[in-house]
């Protein structure tokens, strides 16, 4: 079939964006019939000449939405009922969806895999006909979904099994008991933030009054209102390269002009910040993905570069609070409070379900980000918020840190095990690890096309992600990464020796 694509890397959207927004145009305007069959995700990306990653995320958005459907054995294909003449579903995709595909341009789900290109995310339900996506879109493990993976590795899945379930029916039971109020509170809870100003300099020490926090849904809600409130078309805003796709689609849905910054085994290359750049977005304490963490100097000069042109860092702090050889690192926040934006959540600490996230900052910024959360509508619920209340004032929450904290070092030790040829940052047979020093998951580098690794193992009940799906441009680095918070130690342990197994066979 030929269709009527293009992919302009010097373009302001994301490729996949660019992918997605054309194909539904095929769609609404007749020139894609419904059942007519797309290409195979790796045909597509050679006639575009793009990594295979851009266009399966691109599929996935658009099975999200309903305009595709996968047939086991058989293909892709235009869903029933889309055509030129549903004039409803025109309207409704393209109202809700964008070109980047990110509902509303600022929501997204915190959890797995870092979350996916273009606003999806892995384990949203879409799995190719021709064969399990493998950079990790594919359908979620568990009984609801036959044929899925046996064993979940995929990153950014907490270990809510852990969860103290008389904690948390506790503090539900206590967020129910209060009246419910009408009254509106954009900033947040005044009580959780003054919670919250605690939990921080305890646990990150990040020092900030009550006035400097505001509640958020999750660093997705986080985003999309720094990017409402302090964004104009074509502003410039510095991404990671590899980054977290998800902060991109946010970004580029509010028609930022989006700026790969590269990093390396120590984070973001601060000597490379190009420059004209409103906003950067990184991950200091775990880069998302390889895991490097920003040593002092560059922290420094990261600053100072912020200082001198006037540009805002988005810290980005999705799971500082797990670290194993040293105690986590102090946030970035801590250096400069007026050039930095910190932001938290819950996602990766207990579970993407409860949506709560938060975000410190300048007084006179909060201010206009709670201005903008009036305005839109867009707020964490109320008795969400008094639920993880009651869990930081009871101690519950710190105790269940600590806890996973030990429970992730041991999965990390499982992993590292068969990989790291028995020891933590080593490399074996297999490859070499990356990035296992803190957080929920690593990276292993290999030799063998991480791609092709991913699909056989999902084809024998094992889910992974790939390296390639956090690129923007060109992918530089092959690897697989992978998430130990999804899975117990003994399903590790298989997992890794099947893995293991893959990448030298």
């Amino acid at each position: 079939m030929d269709l009527p694509l293009a992919a302009d890397r010097a373009g302001p959207a994301p490729l996949t964006a660019q992918i997605v927004g054309q194909l539904r145009t095929a769609m609404t305007g007749g020139q894609l019939a419904a059942g007519e069959r797309l290409p195979s995700t790796r045909a597509l990306a050679a006639t575009l000449g793009v990594s295979r990653t851009v266009v399966t995320g691109a599929y996935a958005q658009l099975f999200a939405e309903g305009w595709i459907e996968g047939r086991h054995g058989s293909g892709t294909y235009v869903a029933d009922g889309t055509s030129a003449r549903d004039g409803t579903r025109a309207r409704d995709g393209a109202s809700a969806c964008g070109d980047a595909g990110v509902p509303g341009g600022a929501g997204r789900a915190d959890a797995g895999a870092g979350e996916g290109a273009a606003g999806a995310r892995p384990g949203r339900g879409w799995q190719p006909g021709e064969r399990a996506g493998p950079s990790g879109w594919t359908r979620p493990a568990g009984p609801d979904t036959p044929g899925g993976p046996a064993i979940e590795l995929r990153p950014g899945i907490p270990w809510t099994a852990g969860i103290d379930r008389a904690a948390w029916r506790r503090a539900w039971r206590a967020a129910g008991a209060e009246t419910p109020t009408a009254v509106t509170e954009p900033q947040g809870s005044a009580a959780l933030r003054v919670a919250l100003s605690g939990y921080l300099r305890r646990s990150r020490a990040v020092r900030c009054a009550p006035g400097q926090i505001m509640v958020t849904r999750g660093v997705a809600g986080s985003l999309g209102l720094i990017a409402a409130a302090l964004l104009r078309p074509g502003d410039r805003v510095g991404m990671e390269e590899p980054g977290y796709p998800a902060a991109r689609a946010v970004f580029a849905a509010h028609g930022a002009r989006l700026v790969p910054c590269p990093v390396d085994a120590d984070g973001l290359v601060t000597g490379a910040l190009p420059a004209g750049l409103r906003l950067i977005y990184t991950t200091p304490a775990h880069q998302y993905p390889l895991g490097g963490r920003l040593p002092v100097p560059r922290r420094q000069a990261l600053i100072a570069w912020a200082r001198s042109t006037g540009a805002l860092i988005i810290e980005d702090d999705y799971d500082g609070e797990f670290r194993y050889d040293v105690g986590p690192l102090p946030a970035l926040f801590g250096l400069d409070p007026g050039v930095v934006v910190y932001l938290g959540t819950t996602t990766k600490i207990l579970t993407p379900a409860l949506r709560v996230g938060w975000l410190a900052a300048a007084p006179e910024l909060v201010a206009r980000l709670a201005d903008v959360a009036a305005g839109l509508g867009d707020w964490a619920g109320g008795p969400a918020q008094r639920a993880v209340l009651r869990l930081i004032g009871t101690g519950d929450l710190e105790r269940h840190i600590r806890r996973m904290r030990h429970e992730y070092a041991r999965r990390r030790a499982a992993m590292a095990a068969v990989l790291g040829g028995g020891d933590v940052g080593g490399g074996g047979p297999a490859g070499r690890l990356l990035g296992e020093e803190a957080g929920m998951h690593m990276v292993l580098r290999t030799g063998r096309d991480a791609e092709e690794i991913a699909g056989d193992a999902w084809e024998r009940g094992v889910a992974v992600a790939t390296l390639a799906r956090y690129f923007a441009g060109p992918v530089t680095v092959n690897g697989l990464v992978l998430g130990y918070g999804g899975a117990s130690s003994g399903e590790i342990t298989r997992a890794c020796r099947l893995l293991a197994a893959l990448a030298v066979g």
